[in-house]
C-alpha cells in the first residue's frame, strides 16, 4: 500500500515539471524569438513568468525598415528627376551679344550714353620722335657691310707704308673681335685715313673683317 501512494506521488510531480528543451537537437523553432515567446507563455500559465515578452518584435522591425527603406528611395528619385535652376547669367560671363538680354538691362538712350561716356575715356597716343641711333654701335658696320660690294683682300686704297703689316698685327691683337675692331676703325674715320693702321691691304676691312655674313643675311631677307 505504501509502495502504491508514493508511486503515485512521484508520478504527479513528473507531471508538474516543465519540459527542458534538447539543446543538442536544436530548440525545434524557426528562430529563436519565436523559442523566447513560446518558452515566455508557458511560465506564464504556470504562474512564474513575468507577463512581458522578452523577444524581439521582428515583424515590427521589418515594418519600421521597409518604410525608411522606401523614404530613402522615394528621395533619391525627387533628386534626380528634379530640373536644375536655370542660370540666367554668370558672373564675369558678358551678354552683350544678346539683344534681350542687354535690352532688358538698359534702354537704348542708355546705351548710347555709355558709348560716348567710352569716347570720352578713349585717350590717342601721340607718336614721339625715335630715339638717334648711337654711333658706335652694330648698326654702322651693317650699313658699311651692305654699302660695299668688294671682298676681303680686294684693295680700293693705296697702302704703300713700310711696315703696315707688322703694325696692324700689332694694334689688331688689341680687339676681342674682328667686329669691334672695324667699329673702331669706322669711328676713327674709316679706310680713308686708317687711323690705326688696321687695314694694310687697303680694302676698307679693318683686322681682317669680312662682311660677307651681313650681306647674306640682307639678301635671305629679301
Amino acid at each position: 500500500m505504501r509502495l502504491t501512494v508514493a508511486m503515485i506521488s512521484l508520478a504527479a510531480l513528473a507531471a508538474c515539471e516543465t519540459p527542458v528543451p534538447d539543446s543538442g537537437a536544436g530548440v525545434g523553432f524557426g528562430s529563436y524569438a519565436e523559442y523566447q515567446a513560446q518558452r515566455e507563455a508557458e511560465l506564464i500559465a504556470i504562474g512564474e513568468g513575468s507577463g512581458v515578452a522578452t523577444g524581439l518584435d521582428t515583424q515590427t522591425i521589418t515594418q519600421e525598415a521597409a518604410a525608411a527603406i522606401d523614404a530613402a528611395e522615394n528621395s533619391s528619385v525627387t533628386s534626380s528627376t528634379s530640373k536644375p535652376a536655370v542660370v540666367t547669367n554668370a558672373a564675369g560671363i558678358s551678354a552683350e551679344n544678346d539683344f534681350s538680354a542687354v535690352a532688358s538691362e538698359r534702354s537704348i538712350e542708355e546705351d548710347a550714353a555709355l558709348v560716348e561716356a567710352n569716347k570720352q575715356a578713349y585717350v590717342t597716343i601721340q607718336p614721339t620722335a625715335v630715339p638717334e641711333r648711337p654711333a658706335g654701335d652694330a648698326g654702322t658696320i651693317v650699313e658699311f657691310a651692305l654699302s660695299t660690294t668688294n671682298n676681303v683682300g680686294e684693295a680700293l686704297y693705296s697702302r704703300l707704308i713700310p711696315g703696315a703689316a707688322a703694325r696692324a698685327a700689332r694694334n689688331c691683337a688689341k680687339y676681342p673681335s674682328a667686329d669691334l675692331a672695324q667699329e673702331d676703325f669706322l669711328k676713327n674715320g674709316g679706310p680713308e685715313r686708317n687711323a690705326k693702321g688696321l687695314d694694310p691691304d687697303g680694302d676698307g676691312f679693318a683686322c681682317s673683317w669680312d662682311p660677307a655674313p651681313f650681306r647674306l643675311a640682307a639678301q635671305a631677307r629679301r
